[in-house]
């Protein structure tokens, strides 16, 4: 199962055969397995892990009495890992799997949150050129300009046609990075260490899996 949930702990650069190689560090695991799913009890077949312990006085009563089943505590972060059938499903209720997982696996990819940028205008969102700096433009240099036909969806009500490029929450969003190299994996500390950027920020949590190409 080469799936494990983690935090990035933030980016730094390795020295390989005289090049320098921009890399992510990432706490990946120990994920505990807090719950099991069967194509009888759920209707497919999942494998749900946990992350990161939180005290049970800030998780609530359902959350806690969903760990103590697999004799764990409540965890801050917890995902499932869809399986083809029951029969794929290799470990029990409560395992601890650890980032050794990953010791034969050389690309991974990873999904991250993207950090949030708030409300940004196109120019930022989207890399317009802006209204020129001189020749009598007044105060519109970052403007994003006429939307044209983009104004209404004509035949299918009065908004905007989707996909317009126009200002708006930038950023927050899932992002996955396909085909990290692993530069090295230390199962005494958890930590997994990557060819390159992963989105979000240093802290932020992270599900890394074996690369599908």
């Amino acid at each position: 199962m080469a799936m494990l949930l983690g935090k990035k702990i933030g980016m730094t650069q390795v020295y390989d055969e005289g090049r320098i190689k921009p890399v992510t560090v990432i706490q990946a695991g120990p994920c505990v397995v807090t719950q099991i799913k069967t194509e009888d009890t759920d209707g497919y077949s999942a494998v749900q892990l946990g992350y990161d312990d939180i005290k049970s006085s800030r998780q609530k009563k359902p959350a806690i009495g969903h760990a103590e089943k697999a004799s764990t505590n409540p965890k801050r972060f917890v995902r499932e890992m869809r399986v083809n059938s029951d029969s794929d499903i290799n470990v029990e209720l409560g395992d601890e799997i650890g980032v050794d997982v990953f010791s034969d696996i050389s690309s991974v990819d990873v999904v991250g949150t993207s950090k949030g940028r708030g409300f940004a205008g196109v120019m930022k969102r989207h890399g317009f050129g802006g209204f020129p700096a001189t020749h009598g433009t007044e105060r519109k240099h970052r403007a994003p300009g006429s939307i044209a036909s983009h104004a209404s969806d004509a035949g299918h009500g009065g908004n905007v046609k989707k996909g317009k490029r126009m200002g708006g929450h930038m950023g927050n969003t899932r992002v996955t990075t396909k085909n990290h190299e692993v530069i090295s994996v230390d199962n005494e500390k958890n930590l997994i260490v990557v060819k390159g950027a992963v989105a979000g920020p240093s802290g932020g949590y992270v599900i890394v899996k074996a690369s599908k190409k």
